[in-house]
């Protein structure tokens, strides 16, 4: 009975025969959320993450796993799969290299897992999950390193011409500085200016922000980490 309602309609006698059963498709399906999970799990290790992505990272091996079972070697199914996912436009923006990393190793299991070779699934995901703690906790990059590196925010009257304006007080505390956005606000009246910056002493923020309030007629300054200006996937 069961083989008969889980059966294609357009499958013939021969196709059906090779036809993945509901006791494989279960398993695959229930490994694909087993790694899902786990990834899920270690991602949230010393890292920064929201509950929508926590759930992507979740629920993604067992979609790419079921994709994967539904071709099953079938071409012309394959072609259609891929073109259909070239039309699916994620409305999000772009995220970090570590997110983007994450996403492709869920892809990847899942990809595994719809192949048929379950303990390779898993096998990947534990190894890889490890690795990933353990570098997480090892601090690669050196979050010191990471608290120089800042996004500076000036506004200035629109009658200031911020051309080198503000490159004295800039040399003094940073190690490189560039203006990579200007833009109106406050209906023209205002500009504002947007810097990426390498601070030579991650303590000296507060002498900067001081300085440059002198030179922008105390008008509204602010510093960011750069991964705090990214939006969540």
């Amino acid at each position: 009975m069961l083989n008969t309602i889980f059966r294609g309609i357009f499958d013939s006698d021969a196709q059906a025969a090779s036809a993945i059963s509901v006791g494989e498709f279960l398993l695959c399906l229930g490994v694909a959320l087993l790694v899902g999970l786990l990834l899920a799990g270690s991602y949230t290790v010393r890292n920064r993450y929201s509950r929508s992505f926590l759930m992507t990272l979740a629920i993604l091996p067992a979609v790419v796993c079921v994709v994967i079972m539904m071709v099953n070697g079938n071409i012309g199914t394959g072609v259609a799969v891929a073109g259909t996912f070239s039309l699916v436009r994620f409305r999000s923006v772009p995220g970090t290299a570590r997110e983007i990393c994450a996403i492709f190793l869920a892809m990847c299991t899942g990809l595994i897992a719809g192949m048929g070779y379950l303990g390779y699934a898993v096998l990947f995901a534990l190894v890889l999950s490890g690795v990933t703690m353990l570098y997480n906790c090892l601090e690669m990059g050196s979050k010191k390193q990471e608290a120089r590196y800042k996004v500076l925010h000036i506004t200035i009257p629109e009658d200031l011409d911020y051309t080198g304006v503000f490159d004295q007080v800039l040399e003094e505390y940073t190690r490189s500085h560039e203006l990579e956005q200007v833009k109106t606000t406050n209906m023209g009246s205002l500009f504002k200016l947007t810097y990426n910056i390498v601070l030579k002493d991650g303590q000296a923020e507060k002498e900067l922000i001081d300085k440059l309030r002198c030179r922008n007629g105390n008008l509204e300054i602010s510093v960011c980490q750069k991964e705090a200006i990214a939006c969540e996937l």
